[in-house]
């Protein structure tokens, strides 16, 4: 399937439209029943809508249903506390609701699809299909409804009928691979080996790299086929995207000489793998609201769930949503091979929170039972890099280094990582080395390009091939702010002041509130002449809370302005000059 393609069928369905004013978060401090005693109907409104402006579904819905309590026949405030709390996932107090909003109106598809997911929840499968069927209109929906509607029927005892009803549905070429896997999941679940087989191949000839094909159709093979067979699927899937925790599992098991089990065994967990399939492919396409509903629903089916779990909780990242992010990945089974991802997710956004000694603790403890995990490693270093402990973060990084039999290509980033901290810690022979191997291993990568580039010409050492580096990264990257004010900084290093200003007034374009460049800006200006700019560049640098170390240099320039040029000075920029 294109993203293309469905990100456009996203746009079109009537339940995405139903949700794109709706809060999709939970909040930690909902209001209790005292606090909510004393507002009146209006005041609870306005409470509502301000919370749904901050996206803290939980607290809106605690202030609609107080609304709504006082108004009780008020159809807009029935609608708006059940999607409340659709999105913040109380789906259990949603369905209440629900049946009240489908008795105003049997057409409302967003009560008709929670009551049909509570139905296969509760094996009430006919009536389940019932509200599935109410619940259609778009792709999206259309091709949901039909995998829910066939896991009811599976669910109901009618197999055959589940197969012909995901056969018979038509639509968008990117049906094709949640119809085939579906279809072998459910054929497997009855037992239906060599039709089973012959669904989950022609999913994984579709995309042999989404992760619930590789484990449905390896599954199989290890069950039908030779483990060699089975084993290959994995090894193919973890030459794609390497170490993935399922993966490994299941390759240490088929290795083990273990048969593996089918992905899905019953009807409520096939629902609630085709909620979140849906649910994290919306999520990862821009259908924020509508992923996050299907995730909350595949959630309320498998509540240990656990990549629809760490689905809901990338949602919630990508919305700058930390603390709630937490509370999901919190739910992360122990015992569940996804659980050290969670751990260290969850390690970043409690970073994200200002928690820094917290996340800290939890990555040295993940650390000290897994001395190779480098991923754990890595966010460790990159927490300590981001508040500047760098003496810390170069012995941390060193860790990850040692972990690394025969560095190639993807690990550059450590050792330009630790050269920053070798750097930043006055250690330049180790970042200078750190740096050039980044380099030798990725050798256009434009930031490595730009660090040692830049640390060259600002220390007046190898002069021409740093500023060959910064060059080569700008072409590379010519809107990055921070490139282009290297090149301007390498111009002003070598005298060459009038292309220095050009550079790095085209540097604040890009990048208007950064305190470094303004500063670098100020200096240009002076050298040219340009005194009274010169003074507002350094005051706005100044105002924009720059290190602490570069605070008193930009005072005392806005006292004193800049020393006059010592005559090597002067000689270098006449000749930079003159050489353009």
């Amino acid at each position: 399937m294109t993203s293309l393609s469905f990100a456009r069928c996203i746009a079109g369905t009537a339940l995405a439209a139903f949700l794109v004013n709706v809060p999709i978060e939970l909040s930690a401090q909902v209001p209790n029943a005292q606090e909510l005693s004393g507002l009146t109907a209006s005041g609870s409104y306005l409470a509502a809508r301000h919370a749904g402006r901050q996206r803290d579904a939980a607290i809106e819905a605690a202030y609609y249903r107080a609304a709504l309590r006082r108004d009780p026949k008020n159809g807009e405030l029935l609608d708006r506390t059940f999607l409340s709390l659709v999105v913040g996932g109380d789906i259990s107090e949603a369905v209440k609701y629900a049946e009240r909003v489908a008795a105003a109106d049997k057409n409302d598809r967003v009560a008709k699809l929670v009551l049909g997911v509570n139905g296969i929840k509760l094996k009430q499968y006919p009536q389940a299909r019932k509200d599935l069927a109410a619940s259609v209109r778009g792709p999206i929906t259309d091709l949901t409804a039909t995998l829910l509607s066939s896991w009811a029927m599976y669910g109901g005892g009618d197999g055959k009928g589940a197969i012909a009803a995901i056969d018979k549905l038509s639509g968008p070429d990117w049906y094709g691979i949640f119809k085939d896997l579906h279809a072998g999941m459910i054929l497997d679940a009855a037992n239906s080996q060599a039709e089973a087989g012959k669904r989950f191949d022609r999913a994984y000839k579709q995309d042999s790299s989404a992760l619930r094909v590789v484990e449905a159709y390896g599954s199989w093979l290890s069950r039908n086929r030779p483990a060699a067979e089975a084993l290959a699927v994995f090894e193919a899937f973890d030459k794609v995207l390497p170490r993935h925790p399922l993966v490994t599992e299941a390759m240490a098991k088929l290795k083990a000489g273990e048969k593996l089990p089918p992905l899905v065994r019953d009807a409520q967990a096939g629902a609630a793998e085709a909620l979140y399939g849906l649910g994290a492919s919306l999520g990862r396409r821009g259908g924020e609201d509508l992923g996050m509903v299907y995730l909350q629903l595949a959630l309320h089916l498998a509540p240990n769930h656990p990549l629809a779990l760490l689905s809901l909780a990338d949602l919630y990242e990508s919305i700058k949503k930390p603390e709630l992010a937490i509370n999901v990945y919190e739910r992360i089974p122990t015992n569940s091979p996804l659980y050290r991802n969670a751990a260290i997710q969850m390690a970043s956004n409690l970073d994200a929170l200002e928690r820094a000694p917290e996340a800290e603790k939890r990555l040295d403890g993940l650390i000290k039972q897994h001395p190779d995990d480098s991923e754990a490693i890595m966010a460790l270093g990159n927490i300590l890099r981001g508040h500047k402990k760098f003496a810390e973060c170069a012995d941390v990084y060193s860790k990850g280094v040692a972990t690394i039999a025969k560095p190639d290509k993807a690990n550059w980033v450590i050792f330009y990582f630790r050269g920053i901290c070798n750097e930043r810690s006055k250690q330049w022979g180790k970042a200078e080395a750190d740096l050039k191997k980044a380099l030798e291993l990725f050798p256009d990568q434009p930031h490595v390009l730009n660090y040692l580039g830049y640390s060259w010409v600002d220390q007046g050492i190898n002069l021409d091939e740093g500023m060959t580096m910064i060059k080569r990264s700008v072409q590379q990257r010519p809107d990055d702010g921070y490139i282009v004010d290297s090149l301007g900084w390498a111009y002003y290093r070598t005298g060459n002041y009038e292309e220095a200003a050009k550079q790095l007034e085209r540097a604040i374009e890009l990048k208007p509130e950064d305190p470094t460049i303004n500063d670098h800006l100020g200096d240009a200006y002076w050298r040219i002449g340009r005194t009274l700019e010169a003074n507002f560049q350094w005051a706005h640098a100044r105002d924009l809370k720059p290190d602490p170390d570069d605070l008193p240099k930009i005072e005392e320039k806005l006292k004193n302005g800049l020393p006059e040029e010592t005559s090597s000075q002067a000689k270098a920029g006449k000749k930079a000059g003159d050489g353009g």
